[in-house]
This record gives structure tokens, C-alpha cells and sequence, in this order.
């Protein structure tokens, strides 16, 4: 119950509609952690990280891994894709590797047509259903719903699934992710930490928070 409570006010209070019914992005920024939450980062050390580096303004930079693995639980974190340098194409290339094996991709996408390589995605899986980016230097939100593979032994017996709220929008439902996906480690049944990737492109991340769900 304390979970569906979350989820449903979460959407309902950060989804709204533009001029042309088109989904507008309001990004949930400053959500407080609920009641359970484990606190990631919140700007004062980089105590529950195994590798990450802080800024002197108190972001997290990406390559972060946390200490611990993570289970079923809902992410929150908050990130800002510094703008690239002038004429590059591709910058904020970054990702939020769920048990270090499905990403969800941090990109420079505004504008763009939704990818299966644009922010958003379910990196090489599947597309956001809308691009719900905000141009760089803005800060950005994600709240993820993330139940991890079910197993008997070794022997896989149910997928991933992922659920992707974007600046208030949600962008997946409920995805069925069968593999590990892009550089994602293999899948297995002992979980693995969050990672925050770093591939090449400054980004920040602050407000990083997760709620272990019931079983």
C-alpha cells in the first residue's frame, strides 16, 4: 500500500499537459525521501559510494558505484548533462546502470525524436515512449521503479521490469527486460550495486534516494 501511495502521487503530481495535449516535462526535483528511503547522496559525503568523487558545490559526479547491491526498489535521482563543447554532437553521455546491468541512458536529447540511444531509453532495448528532456545545464529527474529477475538457483525464472518516470512523465511501463543491456555486466542471481557511468561527458547528480520495496 505504502508503495502504490508513493507512485500514485508522484505521477499525479508532477505530470502535466501542454497546449496540444502533449505531455509537458515538470521535473520532480527536491523530492524528500519517504518513510524507509535509504539516503544515496544527499551533498555532504560520498559515505555510501565505492567509487564517486564530489564537487566542491556538493554534486556527485558520474562514475559513482554504491557499496552495497540493490533489490526491488524505487530510484530517485536527480541530474545535470553539462553543456559539450561547441559543434560536438553528442554530449551528457552518461547512465544509470540498475544492479550494474540495465541501464537507463542520461544523454543530450532534447529536441530530439525518442531513441533507443536517447535519454530516457532502456539503452538499446527500447525507446522512451515520449522525450522527456530539458536542454543542458537543467536539472533533471528520475524516479524508477526497478524489480530485479526472479531465480531458482541459476536458472532465470522471470525478466526484469522496469518502470521510468522522466521530469514528471512517465516514458516506460512496466518494461520487460530480458538480458542485461548494453556494457551491463551478466545477468546472475547475486545482485549488484547501482553505477552511475562516466563515459567521457561531465554530469552531476544530487538528490540520489532509494525506497526498498515490499515483497
Amino acid at each position: 500500500m505504502r508503495t502504490n501511495l508513493l507512485l500514485a502521487a508522484t505521477m499525479a503530481a508532477t505530470i502535466a499537459i501542454g497546449a496540444e495535449d502533449k505531455p509537458v516535462p515538470t521535473p520532480n526535483l527536491g523530492a524528500k525521501p519517504p518513510k524507509g528511503a535509504i539516503v544515496l547522496f544527499d551533498g555532504t559525503d560520498t559515505a555510501r559510494w565505492a567509487t564517486g568523487k564530489m564537487t566542491p558545490e556538493g554534486y556527485l559526479m558520474a562514475g559513482a558505484r554504491t557499496k552495497d547491491p540493490i533489490g526491488d526498489c524505487i530510484l530517485h535521482l536527480e541530474f545535470n548533462i553539462q553543456p559539450g563543447k561547441a559543434g560536438r554532437r553528442v554530449s551528457g553521455n552518461s547512465g544509470v546502470y540498475l544492479q550494474e546491468r540495465y541501464e537507463v541512458q542520461i544523454l543530450n536529447s532534447y529536441g530530439r525524436k525518442p531513441s533507443i540511444g536517447g535519454c530516457g531509453a532502456i539503452y538499446r532495448f527500447k525507446a522512451p515512449d515520449v522525450n522527456a528532456s530539458l536542454p543542458p545545464g537543467k536539472w533533471q529527474s528520475y524516479d524508477i521503479t526497478f524489480h530485479a529477475p526472479r531465480w531458482d538457483g541459476n536458472k532465470k525464472i522471470e525478466n526484469a521490469r522496469i518502470t521510468v518516470i522522466h521530469n514528471g512523465i512517465k516514458v516506460h511501463d512496466n518494461v520487460e527486460v530480458p538480458n542485461k543491456t548494453g556494457h551491463g555486466q551478466p545477468e546472475g542471481p547475486r545482485p549488484r550495486p547501482l553505477y552511475l557511468q562516466y563515459h567521457g561527458n561531465v554530469v552531476y547528480f544530487r538528490n540520489v534516494w532509494l525506497l526498498p520495496l515490499e515483497e
